[in-house]
């Protein structure tokens, strides 16, 4: 028979031992059912016929099961007669597949994410199932002095094994479980410290000292300012669509005087207001060095630029903006307008954002003139 869902659904459980129901559409591959209930996915490979699990439904679809099964039987097809074992995929051709797969799963910039920790820090010139943990703690503690980077360059490699793993390329993944310390995200930069910040990016220039103007002047999130470009901007205005935004709302609001002057001071190379070096439609993302090189010439505790963001809203409090409005200009999804309320509440709040980020600048440029 040719197995379906529904068919899967239906075997029942043999009063002992297994039995396994095979696929006409796959030949050699079917689905094996425990005596407890359990039903694996098997298939049959090789001039000896030798049988593999594949994984349990439902945890595996029957259309993942299939492919994966195809897969197996074409590599082992590869095999001499007298080799039993897994062909050698490098480790460098597996990261290639795995970030190939991801465009068409996730969103380009966690696609562009997976690739920058990927190639920077995992770099094996060996077959794919010599990759042990050993080899990926190695890499690991070397990032041990940046945490935020530590634990995406941890979360890119387990997510990449596991996809091999998923897809019959390793027995097992190598990855370690390892857990991370909650960072602290309760920073808020004192006016003086924001000041020097400022005055550092004011000095440090093009693109990452006005990079760290924008989030200063925005309060927006740092993916959200390197991705912006000059056809979402309108006006005074800026629309951010949904899948560059982490709530993957659309995001609308306006712009202050003093991000307004920013903006026309960038050089007009490309749409995107801060490209990267080497290609115009990639987003500027060497920040590890480049804040690295920024922090050296300020004598503040240190901060992250998501800070930066938390000092926004702090005083945006202080000089009395309502918190809904903040919460709009921040793109908050549970913010202070969520649940009932935001389904009903459709005004989009520009005046009063706009008003609240004029007073906000007014604001910083009495701290910038001290």
């Amino acid at each position: 028979m040719s197995l379906t869902d529904a068919q899967i659904k239906r075997l029942k459980a043999p009063e002992k031992g297994q039995k396994t129901y095979y696929d006409e559409a796959v030949r050699g591959f079917g689905v094996r059912v425990s005596q407890g209930g359990t039903k694996t996915f098997v298939v049959l490979y090789g001039r000896e016929r030798r049988r593999k699990s594949i994984g349990r439904y439902p945890d595996m679809s029957l259309s993942e099961a299939r492919a994966r099964a195809k897969r197996l039987q074409a590599e082992f097809a590869l095999e001499s007669p007298h080799e039993h074992v897994r062909p050698r995929l490098k480790f460098d051709d597996a990261r290639r597949l795995f970030l190939d797969d991801s465009e068409g799963r996730n969103k380009p910039r966690t696609v562009e994410e997976y690739r920058r920790l990927l190639h920077r820090h995992f770099q094996f010139d060996l077959p794919l199932s010599e990759v042990n943990r050993h080899k990926l703690l190695q890499v690991l503690d070397k990032l041990k002095s940046t945490p935020s980077e530590q634990k995406h360059a941890f979360v890119a490699i387990r997510t990449m094994m596991n996809w091999c793993w998923k897809r019959g390329y390793i027995d097992a993944s190598p990855v370690p479980p390892l857990t991370f310390p909650s960072a602290q995200r309760n920073r808020v930069l004192r006016d003086d410290e924001l000041c020097k910040v400022w005055r550092r990016a004011d000095g440090y220039g093009y693109p990452f000292g006005m990079i760290v103007q924008l989030l200063i002047l925005t309060g927006q999130r740092r993916s959200e300012i390197t991705n912006i470009r000059r056809s979402w901007i309108d006006g005074d205005t800026v629309t951010f669509p949904s899948e560059y935004v982490k709530n993957n709302c659309e995001h609308t609001m306006p712009l202050g005087p003093m991000a307004i002057s920013l903006i026309d001071r960038l050089p007009e190379q490309a749409d995107l207001l801060f490209p990267s070096r080497l290609n115009d439609e990639t987003p500027f993302n060497g920040f590890s060095r480049a804040k690295r090189n920024f922090d050296k010439e300020i004598s503040i505790d240190p901060y992250t630029l998501h800070d930066l963001r938390r000092t926004f809203s702090s005083v945006m409090a202080r000089i009395g903006t309502p918190i809904h409005v903040t919460e709009k200009i921040l793109n908050h999804a549970s913010g202070a307008i969520s649940g009932v309320a935001a389904v009903y509440n459709r005004h989009s709040y520009q005046e009063e954002m706009r008003n609240a980020l004029q007073a906000y600048e007014e604001h910083l440029s009495k701290i910038l003139a001290w």
